[in-house]
């Protein structure tokens, strides 16, 4: 089981910055925007979920970033980013997700220098192979199977695996 540690929103684009709390809808949390709305956001990219873990590490490694920074809807602690697989369902605070896919990096996140996205993504994550050492670091998108509010120490859960 982890946690919710932040939930970030922004009009579009980065970084997210944080929220009390907020409604996750079908098309994502209430208040959100996308800068680029045929690449990001929609049914199938509704929320996109990245660990305090990655971002942490990320910035040991000398990369300017915060939470909210790569773009997360749900900055989460305590799940491992490596077990977590397309089709998984979660229960974030009162809503219930669904795993999509592995969110494949942009150039917005040149902004933070431009070697960060092969330090999250590389040809294995993009191939789909949790063996990669860097399975979920860009973080994952998911679907909303149940609308919910969502607040920062929220439990967030997997209750279900993959098939």
């Amino acid at each position: 089981m982890g946690g919710i540690v932040q939930i970030n929103v922004s009009l579009g684009g980065l970084p997210k910055r944080p929220i009390l709390g907020g409604m996750i809808t079908p098309l994502g949390l209430a208040g959100d925007g996308h800068a680029h709305p045929e690449i990001h956001g929609g049914p199938r990219q509704a929320v996109l979920l990245i660990g305090a873990e990655t971002i942490d590490e990320l910035k040991a490694r000398g990369y300017p970033v915060f939470y909210g920074a790569l773009g997360e809807n749900l900055t989460t602690r305590g799940l491992d980013r490596r077990e977590l697989r397309v089709g998984q369902q979660l229960r974030a605070g009162a809503a219930i997700l669904e795993i999509t896919k592995v969110r494949g990096p942009c150039a917005a996140l040149d902004i933070y220098g431009p070697a960060i996205k092969q330090e999250i993504y590389d040809a294995e994550v993009n191939a789909g192979d949790p063996a990669s050492p860097r399975w979920g670091m860009s973080g994952f998108y998911a679907r909303v199977i149940e609308p919910g509010g969502v607040y920062p120490d929220d439990p967030i859960v997997i209750f279900s695996v993959a098939c």
